[in-house]
């Protein structure tokens, strides 16, 4: 069986992905915004010598580091009075609202209520400085419309719906608690707890906060482990950080980690004249390898060609299915046909993000900004996803041998035949 040691030209591409991700950036420190926000962390014992605001080419707003920072170098170290946590909210104006609710609110609730009204408060609000400097809109998917839900990659678009229905029920179930707020209120609650502002303030917390675990309250329902940190949200993520776009609504552009999915429909389009299919697909299911299943720049990834190679076996060699999950060797004849299968995956794949890739094009054409953006983060998926699948073809294609080099299945007591 020949192994997955090619790595031809690995060298070169990281040499060509280093140069094409230089990246720029311009200081926005001196914005009036920027300005307030500082203004209002100095109040509460903040400053910042070696970190300003500034804007970058690739992933937008950031920090940016004023002099060389060495390793163990201490960047941020906020006190406890600048974070807004459920705390904050508990001793505010919602707090005897809050605490006299039943069935309890979850730490999630409180805090993008708690967002929502005092935004509605406007530079009434204390927390003002820190809210003017929160995106307006967001392009995580919950925030997508139809269309541009319909170019998402099939396994990202169900998460993205589950995504969109979550934050539904949580604006629609709490309803009654809604009404409940009206006398903190100067507009009829209906204008204010909307779906869309609900919405903005779940995306707010959910791509801004950081994790931070906090005693169980008795006011409260579930973990709590939120903190929104003004100023040190601004921090960016490193490219190793997976679900960038289903939780933070970006793509970090040349990611040496990103992976393109395949999942079951396409496993069982792809193999449809195998007639235990049903009976095998089962089988990987009960043993927790129908999911990551994965291709990257590096080639199919081993959960993905164990499955194959269990696919490969006809279903007269059922007792050998749980030692090829385990790691058993199959057959040359057998190997080739899993290398082959995952190309014929690739090529699938890469047939749909092309399409997709021309319905962006198409949408991008006749949609206002806000879709826009939406779109470009999807694009920027997309062709990040045609990148991987075309150096995966590549890699394939090295692994797989000529007819004569074939050996027929001989009977070996180490490999499956």
């Amino acid at each position: 069986m020949r192994g997955f040691g090619h790595r031809a030209g690995r060298t070169a591409r990281k040499r060509r992905q280093k140069k094409d991700c230089s990246t720029q950036s311009v200081s926005v420190c001196h914005q009036l915004q920027y300005v307030r926000l500082m203004k209002f962390l100095d109040q509460r014992g903040f400053t910042s010598s070696l970190l300003q605001p500034a804007l970058f080419t690739d992933t937008g707003r950031g920090l940016q580091t004023l002099k060389t920072i060495k390793p163990g170098h201490l960047l941020i170290s906020l006190p406890e009075c600048c974070l807004l946590t459920t705390s904050t909210v508990l001793d505010s104006y919602l707090g005897p609202y809050i605490k006299s609710w039943k069935p309890r609110l979850s730490p999630l609730l409180a805090l993008c209520v708690f967002l929502v009204c005092e935004q509605h408060r406007g530079e009434a609000s204390d927390w003002f400085p820190y809210i003017d400097v929160l995106p307006s809109t967001y392009t995580c998917p919950v925030y997508f419309t139809d269309d541009v839900m319909a170019v998402l990659p099939a396994n990202v678009m169900r998460k993205a719906l589950e995504q969109r229905e979550a934050v539904w029920e949580i604006h629609s179930l709490n309803q009654d608690f809604f009404r409940f707020l009206q006398p903190v209120l100067n507009k009829p609650v209906e204008e204010v707890l909307t779906y869309a502002a609900l919405r903005w303030a779940w995306c707010s917390v959910n791509t801004r906060s950081v994790f931070m675990l906090h005693p169980p309250n008795e006011f409260l329902s579930g973990q709590d482990v939120y903190a929104l940190a003004p100023f040190l949200d601004l921090l960016n993520h490193q490219p190793n950080e997976q679900r960038l776009l289903l939780e933070y609504g970006f793509v970090a552009p040349c990611n040496p980690h990103s992976v393109v999915y395949v999942d079951t429909d396409l496993l069982s389009d792809v193999l449809s004249g195998d007639r235990s299919l049903v009976q095998k697909i089962k089988f990987l299911r009960e043993n927790g390898f129908l999911n990551n299943l994965t291709v990257s720049y590096e080639g199919p990834s081993w959960r993905l060609m164990t499955a194959l190679r269990l696919l490969s076996l006809p279903q007269t060699l059922y007792n050998q299915w749980k030692a090829v999950l385990l790691g058993q060797l199959v057959c040359e004849e057998r190997e080739q046909w899993s290398i082959q299968t995952a190309r014929t995956l690739c090529q699938r794949l890469l047939q749909h993000t092309h399409t997709a890739l021309n319905k962006i094009s198409h949408l991008l054409q006749q949609c206002d900004q806000s879709v826009r953006d939406q779109l470009n983060a999807v694009k920027s998926l997309r062709q990040e996803e045609s990148c991987i699948l075309g150096s995966c073809l590549k890699v394939l294609q090295g692994m797989l041998r000529q007819p004569d080099e074939m050996l027929s299945c001989q009977p070996n007591a180490d490999i499956v035949s």
